[in-house]
């Protein structure tokens, strides 16, 4: 059984080749756009080809049981296409709800004929590290809702769950949605990183434009639709945020903020 994952060397993407591993599968194939540089482990087999060129990955399809599918919203339907024509019988996507701005992958994938398993994930952990800069330049977080509430999720949590859906057939038709084990507010956040840190850190409720401003030189052009659609935009109700869904997926704790803040604290002082 041939296991695909794409994106491979991108962030979630390698962790799901990692998890793989860590879970005993042994015939994986990663796609990569550059295999020189890919640096993935011994006995994975490296493929060639880009989601968003979908026009060359005919080849990467061949002999494929399942397939993780990094989001591709552009050329998601054309993918699926040819994993279906090569019989890829098992897609794990990274999405989101239908109404979402990733909602046309987890639609393309439920109407390509192939079973399925959506992972829709709340906030990444790892977005926190757009701060770096500013904490680094002022010692503050600028944004403008401090009590915002939300149970971010660790990038390696995301992918013990596709690692785990892949491996099990028992997600077959399912639609996971995932948060991290805590909510937090945005000052909950800027909290933890100042321990991680060992240094003072303030939140400063800032204007939008003081927030685009804080944000760019980490962010560049996409800072202002993060401003607005995530930043400023509906927060769910925290109640509602599903925070055991990693332990009750893969049977292992999801990582804390706190462990994550301190095991990357490096990161956030790097230029």
């Amino acid at each position: 059984m041939t296991i695909l994952v794409t994106g491979a060397t991108a962030n979630i993407g390698r962790l799901v080749v990692d998890q793989l591993i860590a879970r005993g599968a042994t015939d994986i194939r990663a796609l990569t756009i550059n295999p020189a540089e890919a640096a993935l482990p011994a006995g994975v087999q490296v493929a060639r080809g880009h989601l968003g060129r979908s026009s060359g990955l005919a080849a990467a399809f061949e002999g494929v049981d399942r397939m993780y599918l990094a989001p591709s919203p552009d050329t998601v339907t054309e993918v699926l296409e040819l994993a279906r024509a090569a019989g890829v019988r098992h897609v794990v996507d990274l999405s989101g709800e239908p109404e979402s701005w990733w909602g046309s992958v987890c639609n393309a994938v439920e109407g390509s004929g192939m079973d399925w398993t959506h992972l829709w994930p709340a906030d990444f952990m790892e977005n926190t590290l757009t701060w770096s800069h500013q904490i680094r330049e002022t010692g503050a977080v600028h944004e403008p809702l401090p009590d915002t509430a939300s149970a971010p999720i660790a990038m390696n949590d995301i992918a013990a769950v596709a690692a785990t859906a892949l491996l099990d057939d028992g997600h077959l038709g399912r639609a996971h949605s995932l948060a991290g084990p805590e909510i937090l507010t945005r000052t909950d956040l800027v909290t933890h990183l100042a321990d991680a840190l060992d240094r003072d850190i303030a939140f400063q409720i800032s204007t939008r434009a003081e927030t685009v401003a804080a944000l760019q030189p980490t962010m560049g052009e996409t800072t202002e639709w993060y401003v607005d659609n995530v930043l400023l935009g509906v927060a769910p109700s925290p109640e509602s945020l599903p925070t055991t869904s990693v332990e009750d997926i893969t049977g292992r704790p999801a990582t804390t903020f706190n462990r994550w803040a301190h095991a990357n604290a490096a990161r956030f002082l790097a230029d």
